[in-house]
């Protein structure tokens, strides 16, 4: 079996790349390198079953493939805000070309679509079935919309050219492999703990987040991949809903740091609630998180304490 992994040296491409090449798969690693880094698959170059191509997905691409894994896109608001126009244009024409290379080659696709797609939402928790509430001409549109409409391509290409597809919704993930400056809270307040600066709480740190450890979204998607009953969209996260306030205070004790809170104001459109309903990812996929946030955590910890001590 060989599968493409757009956006495979990047934080979750990365360790799926990993996932695969331990499964017996073939794996063609495509990535721009704009928040990808060569460092999260370097141990997956010397496998012979590993082939790594700088490209960007907004150009078409001809590739034999069995599965794609449709990931690139920047996924934090610092690196997906940097340039919006290129954003949209990745989740638009990257999937356009993804979905017209899938058809060619009648491979099967997954895409990693996002919880944005909820937007602020209304309905709590999040089921498939709801439809969001996000601004459509807001700073976060770029990613936010562009994920809406790579899912939208998703389905057209599936009942027009009978695409074989597969959606999930990632909600928020963490673990090795992040960027220090991914600019996401996990790695944010990690980062500052360890270096002892003040934690950064926008608003009130009262909006809720849903924390789901890699190894845990990894396991969903193949599991995604591999099953002949559902097309999607199914949520993949850990229903486990935290304060931004408890993150911190879990992240400066798994530390042990100093560090104090410091206050700043809210961005526009931060949502104020998010959590998963997965129910269907349970009975579908048979799928649930088993890595709970403290274990998680630490490891993430650990990772970002190699990674500041190498600098």
């Amino acid at each position: 079996m060989r599968a493409l992994v757009t956006g495979g040296a990047g934080f979750i491409g990365s360790h799926l790349c990993s996932f695969l090449l331990n499964k017996g798969y073939e794996v063609i690693c495509l990535d721009n390198f704009f928040t990808g880094r060569r460092e999260n698959i370097k141990h997956l170059t010397n496998n012979f079953n590993f082939e790594l191509i700088r490209h960007d997905i907004v150009e078409p691409i001809l590739l034999e493939v069995d599965q794609i894994y449709h990931l690139a896109c920047p996924a934090s608001p610092v690196h997906y805000q940097y340039n919006p126009v290129k954003t949209i244009k990745t989740s638009v024409m990257g999937t356009i070309n993804v979905l017209g290379l899938a058809k060619r080659v009648k491979a099967r696709i997954l895409l990693a679509s996002t919880s944005e797609v909820y937007g602020d939402p209304t309905i709590h928790p999040q089921k498939e079935s709801y439809w969001g509430n996000v601004n459509p001409i807001g700073v976060r549109s770029c990613y936010d919309e562009g994920k809406r409409v790579a899912e939208t391509l998703m389905m057209d290409y599936h009942r027009q050219n009978k695409v074989d597809i597969r959606i999930v919704r990632i909600f928020n993930t963490y673990g090795p492999n992040m960027l220090k400056n991914d600019g996401r809270v996990v790695s944010n307040f990690i980062v500052q703990a360890l270096q002892g600066e003040p934690i950064t709480i926008y608003g009130k740190g009262l909006q809720t987040r849903s924390f789901c450890y890699v190894d845990d979204l990894v396991n969903g998607l193949y599991a995604m991949m591999n099953q002949d009953n559902y097309i999607g969209p199914i949520n993949l996260g850990n229903p486990e809903e935290y304060t931004i306030i408890d993150l911190a205070k879990m992240i400066i004790d798994i530390t042990g740091s100093s560090s104090t809170l410091q206050y700043k104001p809210l961005p526009p459109d931060d949502p104020t609630q998010r959590q998963p309903d997965i129910t269907l990812a349970k009975n579908i996929l048979k799928w649930e998180p088993k890595v709970n946030v403290k274990d998680g955590l630490s490891r993430a910890v650990k990772y970002f304490r190699e990674l500041l001590n190498e600098e």
